[in-house]
């Protein structure tokens, strides 16, 4: 059986064998390789395609975590050289004794206000700061560093909201949310403000007087009231008479009174209302010299020029309107604010206009070019108040306060 085996299939042998599975097992790769090159099983109705190793070694590779920078170390590259540093400079403040920096303004004399400051008064030597609280403040503005020279504690128990001072220096006058008045005056020879005398009478209430201004010899104060009267009393007189009333309507029917100023002669007296009406009254003959239009809304600041030939007013508008004192006219707007101006002055040369609003900003304009020539703010809180200093030895410089709680000084039109 074995031979005959043999016999039929010659060709079957070992060797013959051997040789004819390793061709058939290359030819099934080779085959293989152009039949299935991504091992994909083709079955009627069904595909199948199965990733092959140099497929799944790529996705190994792709997931490998890498080393990923952290936020602190980003933050760290980014502020390398930007710490921090520490401050060398240091002093103590000639006026409370406090650490300030050198050649910087002592913060704790500037802040020392609880709450906003509604208004601010300069004299030749000081600058008096009146807020909601019942301290008013004077700060030295001879020295650089501007100290906190004298408080005056209990001025007004329920808060100062004008203070004004006569272009002597020697005379001040504030009034309180109670409704009263009070007149200050300056020791010459210590240098310190005591209280005068305080208006009394009908006159002392609220709604009475809102804002104040003093004559330039200080023997005159001028007041608005609620229903649009302005009062002017003498307040060189030791029992402070009133001696002028002047009426902007029928009697108790006139408009809120919302600002007022004595020209620098003694001449005029100009008055700002809520309605946006401006009156000037002569104070010789005791009439109204001229009836302004030119602002639809409240007029918060009036202000004569040095020369008592032009009169600026500005308020909820957010223009400064000028007028020629001559003719009564209209001759120009300022404008450039974008909210509520609330503070106006005229420099000591008349050369330039300086106003303050309610956003913070605070303008310098040059009369000569119609223009503004500055701009400055300090912070985004409103201004209620700003005023030239007197010029001095020193260049002219300007303060403003506000609802920041503090007093910032500027020198001209450059900064401060």
């Amino acid at each position: 059986m074995a031979a005959v085996s043999a016999s039929l299939l010659p060709r079957l042998s070992a060797p013959n064998i051997l040789a004819s599975s390793r061709r058939a097992t290359l030819s099934f790769r080779q085959f293989t390789q152009k039949l299935f090159p991504t091992l994909s099983i083709a079955i009627p109705g069904l595909s199948l395609n199965l990733p092959t190793l140099d497929d799944i070694w790529d996705g190994l590779l792709r997931a490998v975590p890498k080393n990923k920078v952290s936020h602190s170390k980003k933050r760290s590259r980014q502020m390398a050289g930007k710490a921090l540093k520490d401050v060398n400079h240091l002093c103590r403040c000639p006026g409370c004794g406090e650490i300030k920096r050198t050649h910087r303004l002592c913060q704790t004399c500037l802040e020392a206000h609880i709450t906003d400051i509604f208004s601010v008064a300069t004299t030749p030597k000081a600058v008096i700061s009146a807020s909601g609280s019942s301290t008013l403040h004077i700060h030295d503005s001879t020295d650089p560093s501007f100290p906190l020279k004298q408080s005056i504690s209990d001025a007004h128990k329920l808060g100062c909201h004008h203070v004004c001072t006569s272009r002597s220096g020697n005379v001040a006058a504030s009034a309180g949310f109670g409704g009263e008045v009070k007149v200050w005056a300056l020791d010459q020879d210590t240098g310190e403000w005591s209280l005068s005398g305080e208006i009394t009478g009908p006159s002392a209430k609220t709604g009475e007087a809102w804002a104040l201004a003093l004559s330039e010899d200080g023997k005159y104060l001028a007041s608005t009231t609620n229903d649009g009267r302005i009062n002017v009393w003498n307040v060189s007189d030791e029992s402070k008479p009133k001696i002028r009333e002047y009426e902007t309507g029928s009697p108790g029917s006139g408009i809120f009174g919302m600002c007022v100023d004595l020209s620098r002669d003694g001449k005029y007296t100009a008055s700002g209302h809520q309605n946006g009406a401006l009156y000037i009254f002569n104070n010789d003959t005791g009439r109204v010299l001229y009836s302004l239009s030119g602002l639809a809304k409240p007029v918060r600041s009036v202000a004569f020029s040095p020369g008592n030939t032009r009169l600026a007013a500005a308020g909820d508008a957010g223009i400064i309107a000028l007028y020629d004192m001559k003719h009564g006219e209209h001759i120009g707007n300022l404008t450039g604010h974008s909210s509520w101006i609330t503070s106006v002055d005229w420099s000591d040369t008349g050369e330039f206009l300086l106003s303050g609003s309610m956003d913070g900003k605070v303008k310098v304009w040059s009369i000569e070019r119609n223009a503004c020539v500055a701009t400055h703010s300090e912070t985004d809180k409103a201004l209620w108040s700003v005023k030239w200093l007197p010029k001095t030895v020193r260049s002219e410089m300007f303060v403003t306060a506000g609802a920041n709680r503090s007093l910032s000084f500027y020198r001209e039109a450059t900064g401060n």
